[in-house]
């Protein structure tokens, strides 16, 4: 057996640096022997310390500390403008952008509406969204969530069509990204995104095996096992709008990107005609759930609504409303075509959780939510605990902010390490 390789300083003083800007980051700002017994160093080695991440521009006093026993303490800080990171979520129509500092803060957001017919270059687009937040700098990375999944053997973008993706399916996507950004760029699945903000801000706090779905118009899956987001050999874990459901066509049928499977039973277009097949009234697809689970939720009914052309469902569905017990009826028929899928992916993966998120789910609210979770537990051996997602606010942007911080943060708190 080989002896340890002792520390050297450059290393030890590197270890003692992260550390020493990690609890700035957690707990600042802090005095000097605040820092140092969080720490563990001596007062010599914080002060030593200080001074290097000062001469760094990582850290910046922050005024004075009055009322101590002794002189007055200088406070310190994390410097919040030493770098930016930037997040951005593209979809069909828009793509918004979102900046921080160092320190996590928000300095920039901006929403560039492109509309279902993009013009100009992909570069343009990105390029624009992130001038429109005006970062005060550069950011030194761009994390940015997609309506798809990158396959690391072929760096190219899949399951999700050109049409679906205008101008995205190009060879080594991001090493062209980061070419045409001029900054380090990630690309990651959207709903994956939304799974890494729950987990550090919302209902899946301190859970390391979950599953979350998205149900909206569209349909998707995040599974994090022992903590960590699980992607799949093709970047296609989660992708179950794919996955083939008692009922519905098969892409044998209708081809690989058409309508089939677990989408055809769960996605918009299906949950809002298994509504409007029970009388309940809404402009659109969430205005119809929300209004189901309102008249589900108490004894009074839905106020009236005229049905517009654009409703999909029988032609006799008019200005109608809708009681506690046809509400019930359909959530519950919404609840058991979503539950016939979440028992699929329970068998295989066995999580401890389920976070719901999407516009089907959060319309429906607990109404929804309970009853998802009764049928999910009436078809399964494991009875994994079922919740709404706590994050607010568009999760995308959250959970891809997170991921470019962090990896910034790493960044800036390892350049102070030994140089080679």
């Amino acid at each position: 057996m080989s002896a340890p390789v002792p520390g050297t300083p450059s290393l030890l003083r590197a270890i003692n640096d992260r550390a020493a800007l990690r609890v700035l980051l957690e707990r600042g700002p802090l005095t000097r022997p605040e820092i140092g017994t969080l720490t563990g160093l001596s007062k010599p080695t914080a002060s030593q310390l200080l001074f290097r991440l000062q001469e760094a521009g990582l850290v910046v006093l922050d005024g004075v500390r009055h009322g101590l026993p002794g002189r007055t303490a200088e406070l310190y800080r994390i410097n919040p403008a030493a770098a930016y990171a930037a997040a951005l979520d593209v979809t069909a129509t828009r793509v918004e952008a979102r900046v921080a500092d160092l320190s996590g803060a928000v300095v920039g957001e901006h929403t560039l509406v492109t509309g279902p017919r993009p013009r100009g270059t992909l570069i343009d687009r990105l390029r624009a969204a992130l001038a429109g937040a005006n970062p005060p700098a550069p950011p030194r990375r761009v994390v940015i969530g997609v309506q798809a999944a990158l396959d690391p053997a072929t760096g190219r973008l899949g399951y999700a069509t050109a049409r679906d993706m205008p101008g995205w399916h190009i060879d080594d996507l991001e090493p062209a990204l980061t070419e045409g950004l001029g900054v380090p760029v990630s690309v990651e699945n959207n709903v994956n995104l939304v799974a890494l903000a729950e987990q550090a801000h919302g209902s899946a706090r301190g859970t390391p095996d979950f599953v979350l779905l998205w149900a909206d118009e569209g349909i998707g899956a995040a599974i994090v096992l022992g903590g960590r987001l699980h992607r799949g050999a093709t970047g296609g874990a989660g992708e179950v709008g794919y996955m083939p459901a008692p009922g519905a066509p098969t892409a044998r049928e209708t081809g690989q990107y058409a309508d089939h499977g677990y989408q055809a039973l769960t996605g918009g277009a299906a949950v809002l005609r298994v509504l409007r097949s029970h009388g309940v009234p809404g402009a659109d697809l969430r205005q119809a759930v929300s209004h189901a689970a309102a008249a589900a939720a108490g004894p009074a009914t839905v106020s009236p609504t005229t049905v517009g052309p654009a409703m999909v469902g029988p032609a006799t569905v008019g200005p109608a409303t809708v009681g506690a017990e046809v509400a019930v009826v359909a959530l519950r028929e919404v609840a058991a075509r979503l539950a016939v899928g979440l028992a699929a992916i329970t068998s295989v993966v066995d999580p401890g959780l389920i976070v719901l998120t999407g516009g089907v789910v959060l319309a429906g609210g607990e109404t929804l939510r309970g009853l998802i979770e009764e049928e999910l537990h009436a078809l399964t051996i494991a009875r994994p605990r079922v919740r709404l997602s706590a994050v607010r606010g568009n999760p995308v942007l959250a959970g891809a902010l997170d991921l470019a911080l962090a990896t910034v943060q790493d960044e800036i708190f390892d350049s102070t390490g030994p140089r080679r």
